[in-house]
C-alpha cells in the first residue's frame, strides 16, 4: 500500500484552515488514535500510555462508543482527549453531504452522552469540538459546514500501522525519522492496525521520551 509517511507542505498548503500540526515552542508531539474504542487494542494503548505518563487524542467511531462504552469511558478517565471520527467510519468523497453530516451527529451524539461535566468539561463559548475525517477524505463543501462547529484535524505523520504489508521495523524508523516539534501523528487503536501497534508504540513512545519530546492532547 503506498502512502505518504509525512505529509509535507503541499497539501496542507492547499487546505490552511484545517489543523495539520500545532505550533508550539515546547518540543512536543500530538499522539493521535483512530477508530477505537476497541476491546484489548485500546486498552494496550491506554497502558502504554500510562506507563509514560503520556497523554494523547482519541478520535473515535459513534458505533464503537455505543459497543463499548466502558472503554470510551477509560480514555476519559485517563485524562485523554476524544475527538469524533464519524459513526461509521465513512468516506466523505462517497457521502452525499446529508448523510455524512447526519453520520457526525450520530457520533457526537455518543460522544455527548459522557458530557456531564465529570469526565468531559462543557464547551466554552467559542470552543469547537474536534473532528478527523476518516481516510483524511473530505470535500470542501463538508468541510466550510461542519468548521461552523468543529476544529478538523488531519495529521503531519501517518504511522502506516493500518499496512498489514509494512514490516513493523519499517513502520517504526519512518514514524520516528519523520517526527518534528509540534507533529500531530496517527495512529490506530484497531484490530486492522493490532500487530504493527503493539510493536511499534512502546518502541515509539520511548524514543520520544528519549528525545526529550513532551506529550500533549490537542
Amino acid at each position: 500500500m503506498l502512502f505518504p509517511h509525512h505529509i509535507g507542505k503541499l497539501i496542507p498548503s492547499l487546505f490552511p484552515n484545517l489543523t495539520w500540526q500545532r505550533e508550539t515552542e515546547q518540543k512536543t508531539v500530538y499522539l493521535t488514535f483512530d477508530d477505537g474504542p476497541v476491546p484489548e487494542i485500546t486498552d494496550f494503548v491506554l497502558q502504554e500510555l500510562t506507563i509514560r505518563n503520556a497523554k494523547a487524542t482519541f478520535f473515535c467511531v459513534g458505533e464503537n462508543i455505543a459497543k463499548y462504552p466502558q472503554i470510551f469511558e477509560k480514555i476519559l478517565q485517563a485524562g485523554h482527549q476524544v475527538g469524533n471520527h464519524t459513526n461509521n467510519h465513512i468516506n466523505g468523497w462517497l457521502f452525499d453531504d446529508h448523510l455524512y453530516f447526519k453520520n457526525v451527529e450520530l457520533c457526537q451524539k455518543e460522544i455527548d452522552k459522557f458530557e456531564t461535566g465529570k469526565y468531559l468539561p462543557p464547551k466554552t463559548n467559542g470552543q469547537k469540538k474536534l473532528f478527523r475525517p476518516p481516510y483524511g477524505k473530505i470535500t470542501r463543501k463538508q468541510i466550510e459546514k461542519l468548521q461552523q462547529d468543529y476544529e478538523i484535524v488531519m495529521w503531519t505523520l501517518l504511522s502506516g500501522d493500518f499496512d498489514r504489508t509494512l514490516n513493523p521495523q519499517k513502520c517504526l524508523e519512518k514514524t520516528s525519522k519523520y517526527t518534528e516539534n509540534g507533529t500531530i501523528v496517527v495512529f490506530h487503536d484497531s484490530i486492522k492496525a493490532a500487530k504493527n501497534l503493539q510493536f511499534v508504540l512502546p518502541k515509539y513512545l520511548d524514543f520520544l521520551v528519549e528525545q526529550g519530546y513532551q506529550f500533549n492532547t490537542l
